[in-house]
């Protein structure tokens, strides 16, 4: 790679500390319009992946898509383009892509032992969260519609029956319609179809797993919680693949951590129990 491809990626660098993300991208920009190696290069990847972050910075979403696949074509498993492209695909609410990312970003670095910390995992609890609001707030809005349809049939029904009655018509009154209980009957109808979508309020509330519930590494909801000697708990799966396929330490505190010293958390372990008991729908979560 020329000299000047490089310093073309560092000022560009230098430039996005800045939080001049503009002209960051001018720079990278140019950094790839020299003559580049036709081989994988990882610096070239960077540049691309770089580029990626100043457009997800402007919330220029398919600019982002595009360089990080850029950047895929060169390397399958460059964490940082996965990560970016779920960023981007979440805020054009694509859950479904934004979680696939996530997920081969998370596997992409174990395979390539990085070390991102919370922050891969977190990504694809937040995804998992706004998808699971944005269904929610799509059944809500149904429900409201299918209530707003009942009442108007009913009401609806009522006004025929009424103007049935006034005309003499048989059409519509059945033989037992008393005309003084009609308007009685119907306002029955309409209690009892507003009750049972009162009764649907806890449903419509937003559903969310408490984090203390949540597995360090999966984030997601544990099942075999245990304790460390740090004090901190994960869900055991998660940590004894953690201890063999990246070393013998503590996630978060970074602390030597083997195997045998891991302690089931049997108190959280009720408490979660008990939570999913209340909240089936969290099997799912």
């Amino acid at each position: 790679m020329s000299n000047e491809v490089l310093e073309l990626k560092q000022q560009g660098n230098k430039l996005f500390s800045q939080r001049n993300y503009e002209e960051a991208i001018s720079c990278y920009t140019k950094a790839l319009c020299l003559p580049l190696p036709q081989i994988r290069d990882d610096r070239v990847t960077t540049i691309y992946t770089n580029r990626a972050l100043c457009y997800l910075k402007l919330e220029l979403w398919d600019r982002v898509l595009r360089d990080c696949k850029l950047a895929l074509d060169q390397d399958k498993l460059l964490t940082k383009a996965h990560f970016f492209m779920g960023q981007a695909f979440v805020e054009q609410d694509k859950f479904d892509e934004a979680i696939s990312c996530f997920t081969t970003a998370i596997e992409s670095a174990k395979v390539k032992k990085e070390h991102f910390g919370d922050d891969l995992h977190q990504a694809l609890r937040r995804a998992k969260k706004r998808k699971l609001c944005f269904e929610e707030e799509k059944r809500m809005s149904e429900e409201v519609e299918l209530q707003t349809l009942l009442t108007k049939l009913l009401i609806d029904d009522l006004e025929r029956r009424k103007s049935s009655q006034e005309t003499g018509s048989d059409d519509v009154v059945e033989a037992d319609d008393d005309p003084t209980d009609l308007e009685s009957k119907y306002t029955n109808h309409l209690d009892t179809l507003n009750k049972m979508f009162a009764e649907l309020d806890d449903r419509r509330k937003k559903r969310d797993v408490p984090d203390y519930l949540c597995g360090k590494i999966s984030f997601e909801i544990m099942k075999d919680p245990v304790i460390t000697p740090s004090g901190v708990t994960y869900e055991r799966a998660n940590l004894e693949e953690h201890l063999q396929r990246v070393g013998h330490f503590d996630p978060l505190t970074r602390e030597p951590l083997k195997r045998e010293k891991l302690i089931p958390n049997l108190a959280m372990k009720e408490v979660i129990e008990d939570f999913l008991e209340n909240n089936p729908w969290a099997e799912y979560y």
